[in-house]
């Protein structure tokens, strides 16, 4: 019976994030010049590190692979969302929506361990600075980021595997604007609320595993800095850890708020709010924070646009 349910359900219905037209064109070019600035930020910044030799560093190693996770998973959903904004029909296939949910899992899993390597990357250069070089080598910061990708994709597989097994019976719309798990689960004819308490576990285990590591790490970083006589050695700890910290807060919080909460107050409006936020914005904001926030990343910035000056210039006057 749930095989031929299976095969009945060939696609879903997205209801979006706006009702009327002119909502839809504003959103539309708003989340246009958002996705713009994701991709040219979060692809400069790789860019940028590969080039200035200066950057070939942990920190700014794990930094490209978190750029390359956050233009990754903005566009498994911003791309769909600006075309379903100026489409009549907002449908996507059913193998196209699991599609979608395995990539955002995957992605989403992968930056929260990201941010936990981070802190600890942080943790050894300001608490172990002598031992840094050793602790964190080339072939540890590989295998740590491996280590990432495998757990994001095993972790994608499991969720979506079993929630594309669920037999829906009724309806086919998605009170959302992409696939995600809690709408989707309000769609099955099945009792979903075992699972909903597994995953919320599972998710919690993620994000608690990965803040233990945050904030064991950032505790001895807080001791060493205020035992740190030099005050200038205070301003550079502090300096280097701020965007590190601004970046986990945006992200923990929203996804806290949707993914931990209980499903009885699942709102559609609200949760679309939270989810525009960590999909589109937080991807956009990253490479802000970490490039604004940050003296090396703006110094081989203006290094890369003072190289192209000067051939222009040349070629002008010479």
């Amino acid at each position: 019976m749930a095989r031929k349910n299976y095969t009945l359900l060939s696609e879903f219905i997205l209801l979006g994030l706006a009702d009327t037209l002119e909502q839809q064109i504003i959103l539309s070019l708003l989340f246009s010049v958002i996705y713009t600035i994701t991709v040219v930020g979060n692809v400069g910044m790789i860019l940028l590190i590969r080039i200035d030799s200066r950057l070939h560093t942990p920190m700014y190693f794990f930094l490209a692979v978190l750029s390359f996770a956050d233009v990754s998973y903005s566009s498994t959903i911003t791309p769909k969302m600006l075309v379903d904004l100026l489409s009549e029909k907002k449908t996507i296939s059913f193998v196209g929506c699991f599609l979608q949910m395995y990539f955002f899992i995957a992605f989403a899993t992968i930056e929260c361990i990201l941010f936990g390597l981070m802190a600890y990357d942080r943790y050894v250069a300001i608490c172990k600075p002598l031992l840094y070089s050793l602790i964190m080598s080339r072939t540890v910061c590989l295998k740590m980021a491996a280590g990432a990708f495998a757990a994001g994709l095993l972790n994608s597989m499991l969720h979506t595997g079993y929630v594309s097994s669920l037999p829906f019976c009724s309806s086919n719309v998605i009170h959302h604007f992409f696939c995600d798990n809690p709408p989707i689960f309000k769609l099955s004819c099945s009792e979903t609320h075992l699972y909903e308490t597994i995953l919320s576990t599972f998710a919690g285990l993620n994000m608690v595993r990965t803040l233990v590591v945050i904030l064991t790490s950032y505790s001895y970083i807080l001791f060493s800095i205020f035992c740190t006589h030099s005050g200038e050695g205070r301003c550079k700890a502090f300096s280097t850890c701020a965007s590190h910290l601004t970046a986990i807060i945006l992200f923990y919080s929203t996804s806290i708020y949707t993914y931990l909460r209980p499903t009885s107050s699942y709102s559609l409006t609200q949760d679309n709010v939270a989810s525009v936020f960590y999909t589109v914005v937080i991807p956009m904001l990253n490479p802000l924070i970490y490039s604004l926030r940050n003296k090396e990343v703006k110094n081989a910035l203006w290094n890369v646009i003072n190289r192209k000056r000067i051939p222009l210039f040349l070629g002008l006057f010479g």
